[in-house]
């Protein structure tokens, strides 16, 4: 009994990885071809790992093996892929059915958008703090000797 729910839950938790895996890779495309993300000279990889940590935050399931959370990174990476699909109208229609409605999917699609931007903002703010941290300070006046 002990092994099958051993093999069980690996098997979960190995589906889990693989579809968070296939979500990262598609953040990671979108932060590459993402002309703001060039513009500020920002690292794609450190983007997308901020973007697929914020989003994640506000998605179904309690934790990355949950079947609500693997159904949500599927979905997710699906909706990142829309507009390489072939049909991208069908494809919308099945993104709509997947998430349950049109609303989920906006909310879905405002999810993600907000991280991204919440993800610019945090990066953009961390790389002023490093540039003011690196300039030198003035030396301070000496006393003026007698």
């Amino acid at each position: 009994m002990k092994k099958l729910l051993l093999i069980s839950f690996s098997a979960l938790f190995l589906s889990a990885c693989a579809d968070k895996n296939q979500y990262e890779q598609a953040v990671l495309e979108q932060m590459k071809n993402e002309k703001d993300i060039q513009d500020y000279n920002i690292e794609p990889q450190h983007m997308a790992d901020c973007v697929v940590d914020l989003t994640s935050k506000n998605m179904p399931g309690i934790f990355p093996g949950d079947p609500n959370r693997m159904t949500a990174y599927r979905n997710y990476t699906k909706m990142l892929k829309l507009k390489d699909s072939e049909d991208p109208r069908k494809t919308l229609e099945e993104l709509r059915n997947d998430f349950g409605s049109a609303k989920a999917l906006a909310d879905a699609h405002s999810n993600y958008t907000e991280s991204m931007m919440n993800c610019i903002s945090a990066v953009i703010m961390e790389s002023e703090e490093e540039a003011a941290a690196e300039e030198p300070k003035p030396a301070e006046a000496e006393p003026p000797k007698n």
